[in-house]
């Protein structure tokens, strides 16, 4: 076994490599174009490069570029397609096609978001992408979508920072608890956990016989969401405890929602 592998080592060793051939631009380009529209991604990746590698001063090249770091988004290599993405920027920031750069990057990193239990490096990475999209080309589709995906990365992140939150105080570490729920209202104010959040510092207020806070607090979440079961609980958690909610234009929860309301209007 030992003579076949030494023989077979010593061919491989003793064949030559391939040459290297350089194709005219436009079939090469042509070529990568075709694996692309086959769903050839990697192959089609590593031609678009080719093209760059080969003819960098063509007009063609730039064009290459971008649609290399589409065909690694097509076969979810991410890393590589926001590299590649990047890279385009880097050399040709002033080209018509840099916002489309920008919602690529932006894409690659939404899709990669995972659920709350795990870590969100890839969320707040989508935050920052997207929004980047909405200020460097607004009134585009681009922007559009980009929008609608960034109320549901921040919906994501604050659904993060409310497990962390609840975590701690399944554990009676209310202070911890607050400050993750104060982060919610203050940062995500837009998002779907806003009721909760309320009625969870309710409950860590109390908890640590804050209840000016706490009535606050629940007078903040009737105010905004009087149908909601979440009201219906801080209501009974403070009746329960002989209070009532009470509004304090003094306190940072009221302040919070007012500085939200100044943003949307």
């Amino acid at each position: 076994m030992a003579v076949v592998v030494a023989t077979l080592a010593a061919c491989s060793s003793d064949r030559e490599p391939e040459p290297y051939v350089e194709k005219p631009v436009e079939p090469l380009y042509n070529e990568a174009a075709d694996a692309l529209s086959k769903e050839k991604y990697n192959k089609a990746a590593d031609l678009f490069l080719e093209v760059e590698r080969q003819h960098p001063y063509s007009i063609w090249a730039t064009k290459a570029q971008l649609m290399a770091a589409y065909a690694y988004y097509q076969a979810e290599k991410y890393p590589d397609a926001i590299d590649t993405a990047k890279r385009f920027i880097e050399l040709h920031p002033g080209n018509k096609d840099a916002e489309y750069a920008y919602y690529l990057i932006a894409i690659c990193y939404y899709e990669q978001i995972v659920d709350v239990g795990r870590d969100q490096k890839n969320t707040e990475e989508a935050l920052k992408a997207l929004s980047e999209v909405v200020r460097r080309a607004p009134g585009t589709d681009y922007a559009r979508d980009a929008r609608l995906k960034l109320d549901l990365t921040r919906d994501h992140l604050a659904g993060k920072e409310m497990e962390v939150g609840r975590y701690y105080q399944k554990r009676k570490q209310y202070l911890a608890a607050i400050n993750r729920y104060r982060a919610v209202i203050e940062q995500y104010q837009t998002t779907s956990h806003i009721p909760e959040a309320l009625d969870r510092l309710v409950e860590c207020y109390l908890s640590l016989g804050l209840t000016h806070e706490a009535q606050v607090a629940g007078s903040v979440l009737g105010y905004n969401y009087p149908g909601s079961k979440w009201y219906e609980d801080a209501y009974a958690l403070l009746t329960d405890a002989n209070l009532r909610p009470v509004a304090d234009d003094r306190s940072w929860i009221t302040r919070a929602f007012d500085k939200t309301l100044d943003t949307l209007f």
